[in-house]
């Protein structure tokens, strides 16, 4: 069951990897435009603006894609000098306070957009774009990290309360870099 729902999780947030990459593919070819536009004496304007907006929904909505492929940097000195059982147990550990982490980030998230919407915040720049816009889905984004995170710690949490540390490891563990990716 567990790894049913690790696998689930996966492949949604595989789909989300990838509309996020086009996204970020997206924002390049304007940009591309914009600095060809230039150099013909015109422009878009505020591609720059536009670009940082990109970068910040993209990186909250690709953390979890992160998470679930291991790709997440883990400083694993102790970890390697533990068994099966040391290494499923610094792994839950390492999982709880990043979902401990991005569970705070995500709450702390809500009051900036909140008051966006409550104020009708712009933008202080010539596009003067409605932050509202920007920030919801860059909050989604931190929303599902966090939901991802406490999923995926869970399913762990339930493979080593069971013994199976190989698919805990699986779940959650790191690799260093001398093995090379999972």
């Amino acid at each position: 069951m567990e790894e049913r729902l690790l696998d689930t999780v996966r492949r949604f947030n595989r789909r989300i990897a990838l509309l996020t990459g086009a996204g970020l593919m997206a924002c390049a070819a304007i940009v591309l435009a914009d600095i060809v536009l230039r150099q013909l004496g015109s422009s878009f304007g505020g591609t720059d603006e536009i670009s940082g907006y990109v970068m910040a929904i993209a990186t909250s909505w690709g953390m979890a894609f992160t998470l679930l492929e291991l790709g997440h940097v883990r400083i694993d000195i102790l970890r390697r000098r533990a068994g099966p059982r040391g290494r499923a147990l610094v792994d839950l550990f390492a999982m709880l306070v990043l979902t401990g982490t991005v569970t705070l980030i995500a709450y702390k998230c809500w009051p900036v957009l909140a008051r966006s919407l409550e104020n009708g915040s712009r933008a202080n720049t010539p596009l003067e774009t409605p932050l509202a816009w920007v920030q919801a889905p860059w909050f989604a984004g931190w929303i599902w990290f966090a939901a991802m995170a406490w999923l995926t710690f869970v399913a762990a949490a339930m493979l080593v309360m069971k013994g199976r540390f190989v698919q805990a490891d699986e779940a959650i563990g790191c690799f260093g870099e001398e093995d090379g990716a999972p």
